[in-house]
């Protein structure tokens, strides 16, 4: 095995609609890569000219000849093209070329994915330079990461809420039990939080912004004290820049529809659970990962819809890219959670 990781470079990819995080074995600081999926190409040649943060920074501010685009949508692949570019990019990035072999790469998929879909993104990494492709399941992945007992009989459940999708997964003996996988995520909560200072105030912010407004006030369950932030648009009306101060109960309220979707599919995927892995959920509770996690009280919401134990996962948003890690340490151990990618 010594021999073989000097020739070669073991890769773990948690390849996401908002950011992509890539684990390599071995190496000191394991999870090395930690960037926005976003790709900056100039219009006219298709040329690359930006990956990753600098080319996030570009988003709504590119001159004509040069477009951001973010080549995943709901947390599979729209833009095969730019995606490949943009994991060869990553790939070049941590894999330096001493190794004689190429990687094997382990990557996590949305559960709800389709063979179509699946075929993509095994072929975008290993045009992208793998050796060898694995695909596994976000949620299991994360709950791999958290550290949560995936191959005991008892029941596990984790929701997993990144860009693209949220994921509600059951798990058990190395196998999701039942899981829901709606595309709605962090992503649409930008959405609605533009859509509602649109409608109600007539102020038209960006994609950025927004996120920001997310990040620093969003929250989903009534708080003691609300915050407030100013923040930068346009007038629809007169057309000229304007400022606004925004609160956190604004903020929830444009998040409501997004939130209330969220705990439908968890309602319903606990409604789909068999009795017996209910009742470990319910001494166990649920684990929320993924960057959604980090959205204020959305814990204590859930606590409240489901009457379950519901914690947020310590470092949410890498829990995903360590359950790759994790896997790619113990292939045996794991190797009944991977879905083999065969080009067939």
């Amino acid at each position: 095995m010594g021999f073989l990781s000097f020739i070669s470079n073991d890769i773990g990819i948690d390849l996401g609609t908002a950011n992509t995080l890539v684990y390599v074995k071995g190496h000191p600081k394991e999870i090395v890569l930690n960037e926005p999926s976003v790709v900056a190409v100039e219009t006219t040649t298709g040329r690359v000219v930006a990956i990753g943060k600098d080319a996030k920074e570009m988003l709504g501010r590119t001159p004509g000849e040069i477009k951001a685009i973010r080549p995943l949508k709901d947390g599979v692949i729209a833009d095969f093209e730019i995606t490949e570019k943009m994991l060869s990019a990553f790939i070049r990035k941590v894999v330096r070329h001493r190794y004689l072999l190429k990687p094997r790469i382990v990557i996590s998929v949305p559960s709800g994915i389709t063979e179509v879909e699946k075929r993509a993104v095994r072929d975008s990494a290993e045009n992208a330079g793998a050796r060898e492709v694995f695909l596994v399941q976000e949620p299991m992945a994360a709950a791999i990461g958290v550290g949560l007992p995936v191959d005991q009989p008892s029941g596990v459940m984790v929701i997993d809420i990144g860009g693209g999708t949220s994921e509600i997964a059951v798990i058990a003996l190395s196998g999701i039990v039942n899981n829901t996988s709606i595309r709605i995520a962090g992503d649409e909560m930008n959405e609605a939080i533009v859509s509602y200072l649109k409608k109600n105030y007539n102020l038209l912010i960006g994609e950025l912004t927004a996120e920001e407004i997310k990040i620093r006030i969003g929250n989903a369950f009534q708080q003691e004290r609300e915050d407030s932030i100013e923040i930068k648009g346009r007038d629809l009306v007169a057309g000229v820049p304007k400022n606004m101060k925004i609160s956190s109960a604004q903020v929830r309220e444009a998040l409501a529809e997004t939130i209330d979707a969220i705990v439908e599919a968890v309602k319903l995927s606990l409604e789909h659970t068999p009795p017996e892995l209910a009742s470990d959920i319910l001494d166990r509770g649920i684990v929320l990962t993924g960057g959604g996690a980090l959205l204020k009280n959305l814990d204590k919401r859930l606590r409240h819809e489901t009457n379950l134990p519901v914690n947020a996962a310590e470092d949410p948003l890498k829990c995903v890219v360590r359950g790759t890690g994790e896997i790619l340490k113990n292939m045996s151990k794991y190797s009944k959670v991977l879905m083999k990618s065969r080009s067939d």
